[in-house]
């Protein structure tokens, strides 16, 4: 039995639940923060509390619907498959920031990619540990076109294209990360 057909109604929505997801979790990751700060040094703990706020930003905005709580989506509206019309029609952009959807679905994996670049860079495994998180970020821009298919009632498409951007901008971001790492060195931040 898939998850679209349980009949629950999804009780939340709106970009007030959105912005309210982005604050608690970035109370969380401050606190994750400031617990792994003594152990890997400032720059390094910014980095994967970042990191990690980035992706429950990227959770929220994307999985939550963005009208308020939809309910019901009848089953004659609802798609049973991801859209394979790569760079077809998207929408001129978001209900919160104006340009195109494109670019925000690109600039939303920007931090993620930088921030994993910085986290990674202050062990010597980087080389190996930076290409599986980009790996990784792909697979989450998966999980998130996923489960927005299956889940009808949150009111999203899934969308190729999406996951093309979100590569995009993860590896954008990791290209602006390795500016960072080298300009922030932290390698060279140990907590004393």
């Amino acid at each position: 039995m898939s998850l679209a057909n349980l009949g629950v109604v999804f009780p939340v929505g709106g970009v007030g639940v959105m912005l309210l997801l982005v604050v608690a979790s970035g109370a969380v990751c401050l606190l994750l923060t400031l617990g792994l700060r003594r152990r890997l040094g400032a720059t390094t703990a910014m980095a994967i509390g970042g990191l990690v706020w980035s992706l429950a930003v990227i959770a929220s905005i994307t999985l939550i619907p963005a009208d308020g709580a939809p309910g019901i989506v009848p089953a004659e509206g609802r798609l049973t498959t991801c859209s394979w019309d790569i760079g077809g029609p998207a929408p001129e952009g978001f209900w919160i920031f104006g340009g195109g959807q494109r670019l925000l679905n690109t600039a939303v994996f920007v931090p993620p990619g930088a921030l994993l670049v910085v986290a990674a860079a202050r062990w010597r495994a980087a080389w190996v540990l930076v290409p599986v998180g980009l790996a990784l970020l792909a697979g989450y821009s998966v999980l998130i076109e996923a489960t927005q298919l299956e889940l009808a009632r949150i009111d999203r498409a899934c969308d190729v294209t999406d996951v093309i951007d979100n590569v995009t901008g993860a590896i954008l971001g990791a290209a602006a990360g390795l500016v960072l790492a080298v300009l922030l060195r932290p390698w060279r931040r140990r907590a004393r």
